[in-house]
């Protein structure tokens, strides 16, 4: 992680002590579940790490295991903190409902959700496989996204409702992309099976699906419930089953 990197993720740290701090100075309730989340914690890896396992955990053992694999992830990947630095921003850029960034932190289960599975991706890439494949079974049962630790997600990425969001193994998402909830993102039956690659800035609206060896281009739409089994060009919206194409943009003019 660069220097600019860890200063940017040392400026959010502080933007969320300060709204924590705030928060609890308002609400005495709240404030002891900010002391143990929040508050204790010296840095953002912390407090995410134990966030991550709070939620996937069912007893103290099991979410001190998931604490501590996060732990050992971020210390030795420090670009996951970064990611998921980009990621929170990004809900408040793009989120009209919220405008800060304890509450989705706290409160969003599709950030835990993308959290969890870059820790997965980490130990799948580890060689340490089953602990990965533990973390997306448990994502699945308890936060309902299921991701599988070989895909390949970019960062400033949005996850908005994140219930029933499946993403298969080798899909490869780019930066800045909003999935709603319902989304399907896998491989289809042909062989060689491979699967969809999403481009940077690509809006998925809830219940679609995408299948197959397809290319999803740079800022396209996909709509609600649409079916995509065929390449997107990039910036075109795509609606509807069988899939038509809208509002692509106007092809150069030849001098």
């Amino acid at each position: 992680m660069t220097e600019a990197a860890i200063a940017a993720s040392d400026g959010l740290w502080r933007e969320i002590r300060g709204e924590a701090q705030r928060a609890a100075d308002a609400d005495p309730v709240f404030s002891k579940t900010l002391a143990s989340t929040i508050l204790a914690h010296d840095d953002f890896a912390a407090a995410l790490a134990e966030l991550i396992g709070r939620r996937l955990g069912n007893s103290a053992a099991e979410r001190a295991r998931f604490t501590a694999f996060s732990r050992e992830a971020f210390r030795d990947e420090p670009d996951l903190i970064e990611a998921a630095s980009r990621d929170l921003r990004s809900i408040a850029l793009r989120d009209p409902a919220i405008a800060a960034l304890l509450p989705p932190m706290l409160h969003y289960k599709g950030y835990v959700a993308l959290q969890a599975w870059r820790v997965s991706n980490w130990l799948w890439c580890c060689d340490q496989r089953d602990a990965a494949l533990l973390f997306q079974h448990e994502s699945s049962n308890v936060l309902q996204v299921s991701i599988h630790p070989a895909a390949y997600i970019g960062s400033a990425v949005y996850l908005d409702h994140a219930t029933g969001i499946v993403i298969g193994a080798n899909v490869v998402i780019g930066d800045e992309v909003t999935i709603l909830q319902n989304v399907s993102i896998g491989r289809r039956g042909e062989l060689p099976a491979r699967s969809p690659r999403i481009g940077r800035g690509v809006y998925i609206g809830g219940g679609a699906t995408i299948l197959g060896d397809i290319r999803i281009g740079d800022f396209a739409k996909i709509g609600a419930d649409t079916v995509v089994t065929s390449d997107v060009p990039a910036g075109c919206t795509a609606v509807g089953n069988p899939v038509r194409l809208t509002n692509c943009p106007e092809p150069a003019s030849v001098a």
